[in-house]
């Protein structure tokens, strides 16, 4: 949004308190024992550890319908709302966002997917929300159609990036440093780009695709700089 329109645009915190409602409950209810199966999350006990599965399912249903509650209310014009709702419903619950992403994850455990289907999974799972949350943002500020697809694109290439990285993260990182558990992917014999690729030209992967992610900003001058100083970040954590 600051990029767009040269300053934080008035109340735009309300869209980043929905997107962050999503986030948790994707992670709520992607620890329950039917999926992850996690018992950590940020260095502490998950949803369900502490409250019982039960209210864990049901706080990340209620966080999902409150998410779009917030989005109805946001102070923009109506046909930016509606076009956020839409990009934000599109990266969550379809077959190329979020869910899609996962169940095709479950589906490929203890199977060797190709490079091609290891992507789709990374980018529906992972990329798709980071990039409705880049759009939703242009959105809000006004963006033009040219402007969002750069949006897209950055979006769609640093969260690629992300999850790379995470994957590299989990079999090289304690649970301590990751707060979270450690070797979950191994151990569930799931696809990964280590697994794949090894470590090494995994890295290479990610510096690859943040190196795009950042090449389509460029027209945008200095003001790109914070989002393409979040994507070397992203690529350079270690947790």
């Amino acid at each position: 949004g600051r990029m767009m329109a040269g300053s934080l645009p008035d109340r735009i915190d309300e869209l980043g308190a929905a997107l962050e409602m999503l986030h948790t409950y994707s992670l709520i209810h992607d620890d329950l024992p039917a999926l992850d199966n996690d018992d950590l999350r940020r260095g502490r006990p998950t949803c369900h550890k502490v409250f019982g599965e039960a209210i864990a399912i049901l706080a990340g249903d209620a966080l999902q319908t409150q998410a779009y509650e917030v989005l109805a209310r946001l102070h923009c014009l109506a046909e930016r709302r509606v076009k956020i709702i839409e990009e934000i419903a599109h990266a969550t619950g379809t077959l190329d966002g979020m869910i899609g992403g996962q169940v095709v994850d479950l589906q490929a455990e203890r199977t060797k997917p190709d490079a091609a289907m290891l992507e789709y999974i990374h980018r529906a799972k992972t990329a798709a929300l980071i990039t409705a949350s880049l759009v939703s943002g242009g959105l809000y500020a006004g963006a033009n159609d040219e402007a969002v697809a750069k949006l897209r694109s950055f979006g769609q290439n640093v969260g690629l990036a992300f999850q790379i990285v995470d994957d590299i993260l989990d079999v090289t990182q304690t649970s301590e440093q990751l707060g979270k558990t450690a070797g979950k992917d191994t151990a569930a014999e799931k696809a990964t780009y280590p697994a794949l690729f090894g470590i090494e030209e995994s890295l290479k992967k990610a510096d690859a695709q943040a190196d795009t992610a950042c090449a389509a900003l460029d027209s945008f001058g200095s003001r790109a700089d914070p989002l393409k100083s979040l994507a070397r970040f992203l690529v350079e954590r270690k947790n």
